[in-house]
């Protein structure tokens, strides 16, 4: 996982409440092999109408998500948070995320910023206003600013979960930070245990 202390650019206002997992990728895209390609994937039964949101060249090249509230409910698919960022996105905002897709997010790099309701509805109506709107996310001060509108807000993260995005850590930059512990332990392990594989 690559490290994480800012995210700026702009955002794709997607405005629909409750999205679930399989409405951001669709269960056909669950027996690829590879973990490549879900890109192609995300809201793609939705992307079948040419007015929704992802289809608008005003928001191509957006690099933040901005979603409705209760955003990633259903199952606990890292398709999901795959296919968003294969797409483009660094980040996610929204008022409520569904806490498993919320963990995927920590341990794949791809930020939710939960925000108020009043700050998440504003943002939508600016970036629908002017999709050039620029948004910066700040992982190390916990910050959500957008100068043109005024607006700057906190967003909660806990500590251990800021330290795996500013160090770039997953779960197994987590453990290998113990690997003179491992190693160690490996040495003095008795003989007539398990072997380890």
């Amino acid at each position: 996982m690559k490290a994480v202390r800012i995210v700026q650019g702009t955002a794709v206002p997607l405005d629909r409440t409750d999205v679930d997992t399989d409405q951001i990728i669709p269960s056909d895209w669950l027996k690829r092999v590879e973990r490549t390609g879900f890109e192609k994937g995300l809201f793609s039964e939705w992307r079948d109408d040419r007015d929704f949101v992802l289809n608008q060249e005003q928001y191509s090249g957006a690099n933040i998500l901005i979603g409705g509230l209760n955003f990633g409910t259903g199952s606990s698919r890292e398709h999901a948070v795959w296919a968003i960022q294969q797409y483009g996105f660094d980040a996610v905002i929204s008022p409520r995320f569904a806490d498993i897709f919320r963990n995927n997010c920590t341990k794949n790099g791809l930020v939710p910023v939960t925000v108020s309701d009043e700050v998440n509805e504003q943002l939508m109506r600016a970036v629908e206003a002017d999709p050039t709107l620029e948004i910066t996310i700040d992982v190390e001060r916990l910050t959500v600013e957008a100068p043109a509108i005024g607006l700057e807000t906190t967003f909660p993260l806990s500590e251990a979960i800021q330290e795996r995005y500013l160090e770039g850590l997953d779960d197994i930059g987590l453990t290998m930070r113990f690997a003179t512990d491992i190693d160690e332990y490996e040495t003095t392990r008795k003989p007539w245990m398990p072997a380890q594989a």
